[in-house]
């Protein structure tokens, strides 16, 4: 979610997917009846602080805090929302005021609060009493999100502990706000709804509970046609160049995929700001945790990622529902398995429910200039990257394409021609230290070192190199600056 977003969505105003509500000292008495609306049915975003007509009235700066703590003990309280859902809770400040933001997705569960069920329309929130449409609900949820089938013969002992203990450490490390990491084994389970009963009383571990820690014997027992493709197809397009089939549990798949991408395709170095981020990390990482969380579990047909030459391809089996192209400036993210979207979201290897279709938007002009892309939701959700060029075919290519998040972008596209053929005698590192330079010839060795994340030795090390090749001198001593040496 970015401020622009926020601005886009306060000046379409409430719907089906939007709530506003005033909230300037305390939450409102409302808040977890939109929340359980919003669960119920396709999900949505709470803004507090803006009123119903979207004026922008704030937040009070000294309780946002104690306000955010608020919504997150509250939604882990079975006393409050049941089942507990852990959200997403994030401060923006637009026109000098201070608003919380409170994304909600749709779960794959039916949610009471304070013993009563909303579901959510274009008026706003209302209680369903009646059973038959109570009823209606369940089998929505039960027909579209199979992640929630209930497998009564498998017990605790069938799960793979270090898995779990895995799961935990990460929710640690990346929310350590969340302290589900500090419940047991079996509590955990519970918490993240990887283990429920249904409306007939007949309860058990779910199908995500599965695919997240059982063994590899007990999913290929109970999902014998489970599997990942991954195919690299440049040079043999009949067959393969190189494969790799996945069928084991969701967190080494996401490993094993991700490895298989790091593998064969390059990583532009590019900065944001004065930081170094991996352009290949944000937009790939997010389609592959997008094809695990979003794909149907229980279409005997695999989930595959297929380099080629000029497009990689992501296709999952899916229950549509939007059907066709979907244009990622118009669109709500609709999350396929709640459950698992949200313990990927807690565990870091995600970022929120559409920001796959956002990061490769944003990222994808940086990674190739010329690229496009498109997202087709039918029987098979594809995703399609079009590559304008082969990324990393030349050195030229690479480092002017990489090094426009710095200052002078014009820099970065000289440095081929200015010192000849030397450049590919580098190493990947050599050339990210010389990106550096070419970006601010009075950078320090400290600070090459904490953007590249290594230590000064090392950072020295590969400055003699450069001036070893006499790629780089430096001119005026400690209070100088360094010049790349024009070889024509």
């Amino acid at each position: 979610m970015i401020k622009q977003e926020l601005k886009n969505i306060i000046q379409k105003g409430e719907n089906i997917h939007a709530e506003f509500k005033e909230s300037k000292n305390k939450l409102p008495k409302t808040l977890f009846e939109t929340v359980c609306a919003f669960l119920n049915t396709d999900g949505g975003i709470i803004l507090l602080g803006v009123n119903d007509s979207g004026k922008i009235s704030g937040v009070n700066p000294e309780v946002i805090n104690q306000l955010k703590k608020d919504i997150a003990n509250l939604s882990n309280n079975p006393e409050k929302l049941q089942p507990v859902y852990f959200l997403q809770i994030n401060e923006f400040e637009i026109n000098g005021e201070k608003i919380i933001v409170v994304e909600v997705p749709v779960s794959s569960q039916v949610h009471k609060t304070n013993e009563k069920i909303f579901v959510r329309n274009q008026d706003g929130d209302y209680e369903v009493k009646h059973p038959v449409e109570i009823a209606k609900i369940v089998n929505r949820k039960q027909n579209y999100h199979s992640e929630q089938k209930i497998f009564p013969q498998v017990t605790f002992q069938d799960f793979n502990p270090k898995l779990i203990a895995r799961a935990k450490n990460l929710i640690k490390l990346n929310m350590p706000e969340n302290h589900w990491w500090e419940l047991s084994d079996k509590e955990f389970l519970q918490k993240t709804g990887l283990f429920r009963k249904d409306e007939n009383g007949k309860s058990g571990y779910t199908l995500a509970a599965i695919l997240f820690f059982g063994t590899d014997e007990l999913i290929q027992t109970l999902l014998p046609a489970y599997k990942f493709e991954a195919l690299l197809r440049r040079e043999n397009v009949d067959r393969y160049d190189d494969r790799l089939t996945v069928r084991t549990n969701l967190l080494d798949a996401y490993d094993l995929l991700m490895s298989f991408i790091d593998k064969h395709l390059n990583d532009p170095f590019y900065l944001e700001g004065d930081q170094r981020i991996s352009l290949r990390s944000k937009i790939f990482r997010e389609l592959v945790a997008n094809i695990i969380a979003h794909r149907e579990y229980l279409s005997p047909a695999p989930a595959v990622i297929t380099i080629l030459k000029n497009k990689i391809e992501f296709k999952n089996p899916n229950n549509p529902k939007f059907f066709g192209k979907i244009d990622p400036g118009n669109f709500s993210p609709y999350a396929k398995n709640p459950t698992i979207s949200k313990l990927m979201l807690q565990m870091g290897r995600v970022e929120e429910v559409g920001s796959g279709m956002h990061n490769v938007k944003k990222y994808l002009p940086l990674y190739d200039k010329n690229a496009t892309y498109e997202f087709i939701d039918e029987n098979f959700f594809s995703t399609v990257i079009y590559l304008g060029s082969q990324i990393g075919s030349s050195i030229g290519g690479s480092i002017g394409g990489s090094i426009g998040g710095m200052k002078d972008g014009q820099i970065g596209g000289q440095i081929g021609s200015q010192i000849g053929g030397q450049i590919s005698d580098l190493t990947d590192r050599q050339k990210e230290v010389l990106q550096l330079i070419a970006g601010n010839n009075k950078i320090s060795r400290k600070r090459i070192s904490e953007i590249l994340q290594i230590n000064t030795s090392a950072v020295q090390k590969h400055i003699n190199i450069l001036v070893k090749k006499q790629i780089i001198t430096r001119v005026g001593g400690t209070r100088g600056y360094w010049k790349i040496i024009d070889k024509e």
